[in-house]
């Protein structure tokens, strides 16, 4: 891999930078609060008025037609300028890629726009109560009558449910079927006649997900993302840009390094944490590092496929160190460090989300490097 980048793309780098001096994001509310959601969908639309909102993208749907590499730029330029994480990430980066590879041209014009715009949220809806990690055992049922689907069943933390305007969910629309057969991507609108959204409120009395009930909800069948039947297909489709590299950029962990370098600064460079420190940084970079080496296997016709496995596991406890080492260096003044704090307790759910780690080990360990099953 050449790490050296072209004028082309140093001249992105300079427009991305030029544009986020010229435009601060400032300091939004929480965006689990009404008051800041609006602020940061108001930030997300004039990301998007910007030419700024999804960079990857075809013009033709929202975007730019920036190449990978260029928006692995464009997120380093993101973070380090203190901008906030996604409001629509879920459609964003988890939706809309899978929309790309498994869309109709209808289902594209339709959806992709709006998401750019942040004028649609999106929530996921995979998770029920008796199918966390175990995905492949949910009950949620889609039964087809004429043109149309009728959903019944229950999911649960929905991330930005409370919000979102659109989820899309697997459901079992064979009846006969079990495990991973029988399953179909489904995007439903969450003001459908039969939904109930009901808050699932976090430590900090902020509703950041939600449960979600259908009880016969009629959706279109043309709202089926792929063929019928082919959902288990299309979600692990979903679920590679959730543990890749698309969710989680390597901008938004270099720039948490930068401000830990600076914090340990600040606090007299204390001797017992330089190491911890000088990791965290060198992680930062190794996982930068690492994905501009998979962005390029992919530009040259290449596949990420369980390795993204590897990819969620080194991100997600890379985060936690990183937040567990502030808060030594904070001491008793952690609280009172609002930034720092809050990504300390988001950083607890890394090793969860998007699969848990001890699920993605297993995959590690049987489809990266052919070991057996015990």
């Amino acid at each position: 891999m050449d790490l050296a980048f072209t004028p082309a793309e140093e001249a992105f780098r300079a427009e991305c930078r030029a544009w986020f001096k010229a435009n601060p994001p400032g300091e939004l509310a929480s965006m689990d609060t009404p008051e800041g959601f609006e602020q940061h969908r108001a930030w997300e639309k004039h990301l998007h008025d910007g030419g700024w909102s999804a960079v990857n993208w075809p013009r033709a749907f929202g975007g730019r037609d920036a190449t990978l590499l260029e928006w692995l730029i464009f997120e380093e330029e993101y973070y380090a300028a203190g901008s906030p994480r996604r409001l629509n990430q879920n459609g964003l980066f988890l939706l809309a890629p899978t929309l790309l590879e498994y869309g109709t041209e209808e289902q594209k014009q339709r959806y992709l726009p709006a998401i750019a715009a942040c004028d649609e949220i999106w929530c996921q809806g995979w998770s029920e109560p008796n199918a966390g990690s175990d995905l492949a055992s949910l009950t949620s049922r889609a039964i087809r009558d004429g043109d149309e689907w009728v959903l019944n069943g229950q999911k649960t933390w929905a991330s930005r449910g409370v919000y979102a305007d659109w989820m899309f969910g697997l459901f079992r629309s064979d009846p006969a079927s079990e495990r991973h057969k029988g399953l179909s991507y489904i995007l439903v609108p969450l003001d459908a006649p039969g939904v109930t959204v009901r808050p699932i409120a976090q430590l900090d009395g902020e509703p950041g997900f939600a449960e979600i009930f259908l009880d016969d909800v009629r959706v279109p069948v043309a709202n089926t993302l792929g063929a019928e039947g082919d959902g288990w297909k299309i979600a692990m489709s979903t679920a590679g840009f959730e543990r890749g590299v698309v969710l989680r950029s390597p901008g938004r962990y270099t720039a948490t390094a930068g401000r830990l370098v600076q914090l340990f600064k600040d606090r007299g460079e204390p001797p017992a944490l330089r190491s911890e420190v000088a990791r965290a940084w060198m992680d930062a970079d190794a996982y930068r590092l690492a994905t501009f080496w998979a962005v390029s296997k992919l530009l040259d016709g290449g596949t990420i496929g369980a390795e993204a496995s590897l990819n969620k596991l080194w991100w997600s406890e890379m985060d936690l160190r990183m937040h567990e080492t502030a808060m030594r260096l904070l001491g008793d003044d952690a609280t009172l460090e609002g930034a720092w704090l809050d990504g300390f307790v988001f950083s607890l759910a890394g090793p969860i989300y998007a699969g848990t780690n001890e699920i993605q080990r297993n995959i590690v360990a049987e489809r990266v490097l052919g070991l057996p099953r015990s």
